[in-house]
């Protein structure tokens, strides 16, 4: 390593990873850049551990520009990544989203759907006649309608991408280190190095704060603070007595619960209650939301899950923005030199793709040149005023 960098990230995996990226496929930049990952074999970390999906569904006109970049990105992965021709598989399965709503949040279903149109999504709004139509497995009795992404919405494979961006930026000359920061030193209103666990300090430039659920430790740090805490999310895969043989989008059912084709089998989760805060350490699996959430509202919503066998589980985290869902991107107000990528609230990998890009721009010529991620800076968190999100899963 050298002592001192241009941008020094501080978490490799995807947020950082494709900021990384960016910055390194951007012919304006020619500075050096330094990601620092505490684990590279990124075992516990949200991309790895997320359900690898991308939808256009949300409330916010910001969040489906995010994704639609997103899914063009992915789309032409092998060609924006490929690394001497060669590049990871993610298979994008372009299924799509189906948001089931009763009565009383068909309201706000259709007031989503056209902002989502108005936008450019490929989102139709279903009546229950129409969606048993296309999903005869779902059932629909308790059903005032819902909304279904017909393309540029579905799943992949997560740890894919993160290795695209990472061997990408490595084989344009940004370096990896296995470490950890322990300290983040500031003057004023500048960082001016942080120190590694190993002992090593590391002048920067600027400072990309990306560790995902240590991202607020990071903050801290140097003095600053955000609303953002991990929330635990357990993560099921069943198989089912009685296979579905047509094409099945994600199902959201009303109750928050969703469920997908994972292969031959299911990948199912849903919100505990409460949601609280817990310790970034903690992957202990709640089992009994399972037997509790999972089942009882899988097999009423589709009736052939009566019959279904946990076959595999884990436990991953959201860096959960408290104050509107949304992630905080951009400099700090006053530390103009320290950077966020934290708060992502669930969506981090699928819309990594446009906060990579974003901050390469922010890095490189002090604005947002494509989509403005403006609205998402840390002004609206020095003011308190949420910039909300509403279509949180």
């Amino acid at each position: 390593m050298r002592k001192s960098y241009d941008v020094v990230i501080v978490g490799g995996a995807v947020s950082g990873s494709s900021t990384a990226y960016f910055l390194a496929m951007n012919p304006d930049f020619n500075g050096t850049v330094l990601v620092i990952e505490k684990d590279s074999t990124y075992k516990y970390c949200a991309t790895t551990l997320s359900t690898s999906a991308i939808r256009q569904q949300y409330s916010n006109p910001i969040n489906v520009k995010i994704s639609q970049f997103g899914v063009e990105f992915i789309r032409r992965f092998h060609e924006n990544v490929q690394v001497d021709g060669d590049a990871p598989e993610i298979g994008f399965h372009e299924n799509g989203y189906l948001f089931c709503a009763t009565e009383a949040s068909l309201d706000i279903l259709r007031e989503n759907v056209a902002i989502q149109q108005e936008n450019g999504a490929d989102t139709v709004l279903l009546t229950p006649p129409e969606i048993q139509e296309r999903f005869p497995f779902i059932n629909v009795e308790d059903l005032a309608g819902g909304s279904w992404g017909r393309t540029g919405e579905g799943w992949f494979d997560s740890y894919g991408l993160l290795q695209g961006f990472r061997r990408r930026a490595r084989s344009l000359g940004v370096e990896y280190v296995d470490n950890e920061v322990m300290d983040v030193h500031r003057d004023g209103d500048r960082i001016s190095f942080v120190t590694l666990k190993s002992g090593e300090t590391i002048s920067c430039g600027a400072l990309v704060n990306a560790a995902g659920n240590f991202g607020p430790g990071i903050a801290r740090m140097a003095g600053l603070s955000i609303p953002v805490e991990p929330r635990r999310r357990s993560i099921f895969i069943f198989s089912c007595r009685t296979p579905i043989t047509q094409k099945m989008p994600n199902v959201i059912d009303p109750s928050g619960v969703f469920c997908r084709p994972e292969g031959a089998m299911f990948l199912s989760g849903g919100v505990p209650d409460p949601d609280i805060e817990v310790d970034p350490n903690d992957f202990e699996v709640a089992y009994n939301e399972f037997e509790e959430l999972i089942w009882p509202n899988m097999a009423h919503r589709i009736p052939q899950f009566e019959a279904i066998k946990m076959e595999n589980c884990w436990a991953g985290h959201y860096d959960y923005n408290t104050l509107d869902h949304n992630a905080i991107i951009g400099p700090h107000d006053e530390v103009r030199n320290f950077f966020f990528a934290n708060g992502f609230s669930g969506h981090g990998l699928q819309q990594s793709p446009a906060i990579g890009r974003g901050l390469n721009e922010l890095l490189t010529y002090s604005e947002f040149r494509t989509l403005d991620l403006s609205p998402l800076g840390y002004s609206r968190v020095a003011r308190n005023e949420p910039f909300l999100e509403e279509a949180v899963i």
